[in-house]
C-alpha cells in the first residue's frame, strides 16, 4: 500500500472516530426526552445500574434501548430511513404496509395457538354466570380485511373472516354475534378507516351503530339527524408513528353532533373526575388527536343521560368503541364502559350492583386476539 493511501485511510478512520465520539458526547450532554410525540410512546430513560441487573441482562437490554430512544435527532433518522426504504420500493415497515391512495394498513397477526379458545371459554363462563343479562359481541374487522384492494400486490389481509366465523360458531350460548363486515365492505369507497391510524373513522363507527340497532332493539338515528363537523385536518395516527413512513397526507377527524342534543354526564370513575361532554376538544392540539373521544382509555367510565326509560348498558371494549359511544347515548339511561386492560373490579358484581340489562363486547378483532385481559372475564365467576 502506498504511503498516501495509508495516510488517507488513517485520516478517514480518525475522522470517523471523532464523528462517533462527538455524537456520543452530544447524546450524553443532551437532556433525555421523556415522551415521543411522533411515536406516541414513553421513551427509555437511563437505567439504574446494579450487579443484579447487570448479571440478569436487564441493564444491558435497557441501556441498548436507552441509546436507541435517546439518539440525537432520532425522528430525523427514522424519517430518512423510511424515505430510503420507499425509494428502494419497500412497502412494509414495522408491520405496516404502505398501500394505495395513501393508506397505511397494519398487518394482521393471527392469534397464538390455543389463545382464541381460551378467550372463548372465558366469555362462555361469564355468559353462564349471568343468565339474566342480554349480551352481544361485535368484533370489528381491520382495514387489512375490508380494504384488501388497497394493499400492496404481494400482501394479504390474512384470514380474519375465518377466525371470526370460528368464534361465532363456538357455542357462545345466549351471546348474539353481530356481523359488521357487510356494512363496512358495502361502504369501503367512503372514508371508514383512517389512512394514518388503525382505528375506524366516525363514519365507520356510525355504520356499526346502525348495525347494532336491530339486535339491541333501538331505533337508530339517520345521518341527516346529525351536524357533521370536521374538527381537525392534521391527524397523524398510530400507524404513521409506528411505520416511520413520512410524506403522508394527514387525516381529518369528524364529530357527529345530534341536531336534537341531549344532556349527558361523563364520570371518569377511577380518576374521580366528571365532564358534561364526551369530547375533549383540547386534545385536538396534541399528537394523539383520537383521544378527543373520552380523553382516551380508562378503567371505568359512567355515562348518565336524560333518557328516562331506565335501560342500562355495559360496554366491555377497546378504543374502537370510543368513537361509537356517543351514538348510543340517546338510547340508554346509563352506560358503564369498561376497558379490561385497566379495570381491576369484578365485572359480574358490577352488572348486579348496577342492575345492568344489556352488555356489549366490542373490540377490533386484532386487539381481541392480542389483549390477554379478556380472559379476566372468567375471574369474576370462579
Amino acid at each position: 500500500m502506498k504511503k498516501y493511501d495509508q495516510i488517507y485511510y488513517r485520516t478517514l478512520a480518525i475522522l470517523l472516530l471523532m464523528f462517533t465520539g462527538a455524537i456520543l458526547v452530544v447524546n450524553f450532554l443532551t437532556p433525555s426526552n421523556v415522551f415521543s410525540e411522533l411515536e406516541n410512546r414513553m421513551l427509555q430513560q437511563l437505567p439504574n445500574f446494579s450487579l443484579q441487573t447487570l448479571r440478569s441482562g436487564k441493564f444491558t437490554s435497557e441501556f441498548e434501548t436507552y441509546l436507541s430512544d435517546q439518539f440525537m435527532e432520532r425522528d430525523f433518522w427514522i424519517g430518512l430511513k423510511s424515505d430510503a426504504d420507499r425509494g428502494m420500493g419497500k412497502k412494509e415497515s414495522n408491520g405496516v404496509y404502505i398501500g394505495k391512495d395513501g393508506y397505511l394498513i397494519q398487518k394482521f397477526s393471527p392469534p397464538e395457538k390455543g389463545d382464541l379458545e381460551d378467550k372463548v371459554k372465558a366469555i362462555q363462563a361469564f355468559d353462564k354466570a349471568t343468565p339474566g343479562l342480554r349480551k352481544y359481541l361485535m368484533l370489528v374487522p381491520t382495514a387489512a380485511a375490508v380494504l384488501e384492494d388497497k394493499l400492496p400486490p404481494y400482501a394479504s389481509g390474512g384470514n380474519e373472516r375465518g377466525y371470526w366465523e370460528k368464534i361465532r360458531d363456538s357455542h357462545l350460548g345466549d351471546i348474539r354475534c353481530i356481523d359488521v363486515s357487510p356494512a363496512l365492505e358495502a361502504n369501503k369507497e367512503q372514508p371508514i378507516y383512517y389512512k394514518t391510524d388503525h382505528h375506524w373513522t366516525t363514519k365507520g363507527a356510525f355504520l356499526a351503530y346502525r348495525e347494532l340497532s336491530s339486535p339491541m332493539s333501538f331505533t337508530p338515528g339517520n345521518e341527516e339527524d346529525f351536524n357533521i363537523r370536521q374538527v381537525t385536518s392534521q391527524f397523524y395516527g398510530s400507524l404513521y408513528s409506528k411505520s416511520g413512513f413520512r410524506h403522508i397526507q394527514p387525516d381529518s377527524i369528524e364529530l357527529y353532533y345530534s341536531k336534537s342534543p341531549r344532556a349527558v354526564s361523563v364520570d371518569y370513575v377511577d380518576e374521580q373526575q366528571s365532564a358534561d361532554s364526551m369530547y375533549v376538544m383540547e386534545n385536538l392540539e396534541k399528537k394523539d388527536k383520537y383521544t378527543v373521544f373520552f380523553n382516551g382509555n380508562h378503567g371505568l367510565i359512567r355515562i348518565t343521560t336524560d333518557n328516562t326509560e331506565g335501560r342500562r348498558l355495559l360496554i366491555v371494549k377497546d378504543s374502537y368503541a370510543n368513537s361509537l359511544l356517543p351514538f348510543l347515548t340517546p338510547h340508554f339511561s346509563e352506560i358503564d364502559v369498561i376497558d379490561l386492560r385497566y379495570y381491576e373490579g369484578d365485572v359480574r358484581k358490577l352488572t348486579e350492583d348496577r342492575q345492568i340489562h344489556d352488555m356489549l363486547i366490542l373490540y377490533n378483532i386484532s386487539t381481541f386476539f392480542e389483549d390477554p385481559s379478556i380472559k379476566s372475564l372468567a375471574d369474576s365467576v370462579e
